[in-house]
């Protein structure tokens, strides 16, 4: 890799690392040190290729879903790992109800699938059109519709605070630190 190019990726890295290690712990549904594996992986793949990469937070994000994806179809036969109680939040500006919310909507995440998840984050989270997460998730537009429309019914189920509008109006609770979601 040229000079230039190996700069390009270490600021990259320092400017975006952040936003991308929140987006992995979004995918791994809470798992800090799964998310670090994540994102050190898809990070890696960019570096061999990083002078042909055109866009490359998006294929940073796109190596981080299919990874996921991958690591999702390899474990199906292992349950996922609960914690009763979720940690308090560090500090910060929230009042009283949204942290409460907030807490509410993490434990309701984690009572999804795996791939109801995925559809969430990647739908109301990353804010992605129906037909380019189906194509990261390899499966039908209907498929995500229908998931995404399963998965709001089950969150607002879970935490009747989010009211008829959902995560997608209430997009706060999604954007905390990947202190706030270690298990």
């Amino acid at each position: 890799m040229e000079a230039s190019s190996h700069d390009g990726f270490r600021e990259f890295v320092a400017m975006r690392s952040t936003a991308l290690l929140r987006l992995a712990v979004l995918l791994t549904g809470g798992d800090r040190h799964a998310a670090e594996d994540l994102l050190q992986i898809a990070l890696m793949k960019a570096y061999g290729r990083w002078a042909r990469i055109d866009q490359h937070e998006a294929y940073v994000r796109q190596v981080m879903y299919r990874q996921q994806v991958n690591r999702w179809r390899l474990r199906r036969h292992r349950a996922e790992t609960t914690v009763p109680v979720l940690p308090e939040s560090g500090t910060g500006a929230d009042t009283g109800a949204d942290s409460e919310l907030r807490i509410a909507l993490w434990a309701a995440l984690g009572r999804l699938s795996k791939r109801q998840r995925a559809v969430v984050v990647l739908r109301y989270f990353e804010d992605l059109p129906e037909a380019e997460v189906a194509a990261l998730l390899g499966c039908p537009i209907g498929t995500v519709r229908s998931t995404a429309h399963r998965s709001l019914a089950k969150l607002r189920a879970l935490v009747p605070e989010l009211g008829p509008e959902g995560p997608s109006e209430r997009a706060q609770p999604l954007t905390c630190t990947p202190k706030e979601v270690q298990r």
